[in-house]
Formats: structure tokens, C-alpha cells, sequence
């Protein structure tokens, strides 16, 4: 089972998630994180920056879940931008040492081998940060996806692209495809770190959390894993059955167990 640590806002999630990473990142210098993109993420990329300051982080290696097929790499709503903006530039990042799947069309039919190959040659991911879509997707890994995939190009769901309309002009400007980590490739990484907050992300988290497992709902791919914590707010875990035991849990967690 995962564990589940309910708190009270985002803010103390990303806190709280923020303090785990940067003790791994002083266990291990070269520590290789997986970012995640769009609004979930920014708590744990906002608290970084205060504890980052303080330590060397210049070995930090890092691989985004995702990007956009046919964007330029210099839109501002493109991942690449993303990423250089929320996360490398304010967390003081090597940028040569932050990985963003490659969305050129040209090339998309060896991006996601390519990019399976960098993630292996840096000795695979410890740490995936995670958001969960309102479908119970994750990375854009839409509905009906394998739970073995690999990094691949992806068509969006309808419903994935008027989600993400808000950070484009119109529904129009969002791209058709995507180039994403495969589930497969996700559970691969060492330790898997989900978040959610919001009445909107509640059906999700308890179908992905306490529901089959099930590729219509990919986020469930997480109960594969031997080691996953899925943060949340009390929002969003509002439909989780055993959100009283996951509390009496957490409250009741070994000092010597982390995060």
C-alpha cells in the first residue's frame, strides 16, 4: 500500500516534500529527480528554492515527464521553457544536467528510445514527482495506456487539452500530441511522489489509490510500486475510504522512517 499523508494545504505539502528531497540531495549530490510539469508540482519547486540555496546542487540531474510534439522548444507554455523556468533557473540547476523529452516531429520516432536510453545512462530516476489528471492520468499517459509503456508519442484526450487550454491562448494552440514517460517507465524510478490537491482531483486519487487497478485509470499503476507516498490535501483525499486510518498512520510513523 501506499502511503498517504493527508495535510491541511498545499503549502505544507510542498514543505513537506521539499524536506525530503533536499536530504536526499545531501545523501547523494548527484541525485536524479523526475519533474513534473503544470500547477500540482509548484509548492514543492517554491519551498525548494529556499533549501537549495543552502546546499551544492550542482551535480543534480534531472528528467522532465513530459513535452509537447510540434511546440517550439522556446514557447513559453512549451515544457523545455517550463522546466528552465519553474525549476532550473530558480533552483539554481545545471541546465546540461536537466533532460526534457525532445517534441521535434522530425525526430519523434526515436525520441522516446532516446530518451530511455539517457535515463538509463544516468542510472535510472530516485525521486518522480507526479501530478494526477482529473482522468486519473499520469505524464500524459491518457486512459487505456499500457502499464508496461515506455517513453512514446501520445495522441491527448479531449479532455487533457481543455485542461490544459488555461495555459494557451485558445483550446486551438494546445498540440494534438505528446511525447511522455511511459507508466512502465515511471514505476522503474525509486521512489514515486504523488501529489493532488483539490475537490477536483478527489475521484481520481481514491480511484487510483483504493480503486482495481486498472489501465482506464493509469494513476493506479502507483499500487505496482514498492515505494510510493501520495500527498494530498483534505480536498482531495474527501472520497478516500480509509483517509482516517491513513492519518492514524502517518501520525503514528516510525521517527527512523522518512518520507
Amino acid at each position: 500500500m501506499a502511503e498517504i499523508v493527508i495535510v491541511e494545504n498545499k503549502e505544507q505539502a510542498g514543505a513537506l516534500v521539499a524536506d525530503a528531497i533536499t536530504a536526499l540531495v545531501q545523501r547523494r549530490p548527484d541525485t536524479v529527480l523526475g519533474f513534473a510539469t503544470g500547477s500540482t508540482p509548484l509548492p514543492v519547486y517554491q519551498a525548494l528554492r529556499e533549501r537549495f540555496a543552502d546546499i551544492d546542487v550542482s551535480q543534480v540531474r534531472g528528467f522532465a515527464l513530459d513535452e509537447y510534439v510540434g511546440i517550439d522548444p522556446d514557447h513559453p507554455e512549451s515544457y523545455r521553457s517550463v522546466i528552465t523556468r519553474e525549476v532550473v533557473e530558480p533552483l539554481g540547476l545545471n541546465p546540461e544536467l536537466v533532460r526534457v523529452p525532445n517534441g521535434d516531429p522530425e525526430t519523434a520516432a526515436t525520441a522516446g528510445d532516446d530518451y530511455e536510453a539517457a535515463i538509463d545512462e544516468a542510472g535510472g530516476i530516485d525521486l518522480q514527482i507526479l501530478g494526477i489528471g482529473t482522468d486519473g492520468h499520469i505524464g500524459f499517459n491518457e486512459p487505456g495506456s499500457s502499464l508496461s509503456s515506455q517513453t512514446r508519442v501520445k495522441t491527448l484526450t479531449e479532455q487533457t487539452r481543455e485542461d490544459n487550454a488555461r495555459f494557451f491562448d485558445s483550446i486551438d494552440d494546445v498540440p494534438r500530441h505528446c511525447i511522455t514517460q511511459g507508466i512502465g517507465t515511471i514505476l522503474e524510478a525509486r521512489h514515486l511522489v504523488l501529489l493532488a490537491f483539490g475537490e477536483g482531483k478527489a475521484e481520481a486519487i481514491a480511484a487510483a489509490v483504493e480503486g482495481p487497478l486498472t489501465s482506464f485509470v493509469p494513476g493506479s499503476a502507483i499500487q505496482l510500486h514498492p515505494r510510493v507516498t501520495v500527498v494530498v490535501d483534505e480536498a482531495a483525499a474527501s472520497k478516500l475510504k480509509l483517509a482516517d486510518y491513513y492519518r492514524y498512520s502517518y501520525e503514528n510513523k516510525p521517527a527512523w522512517q522518512s518520507l
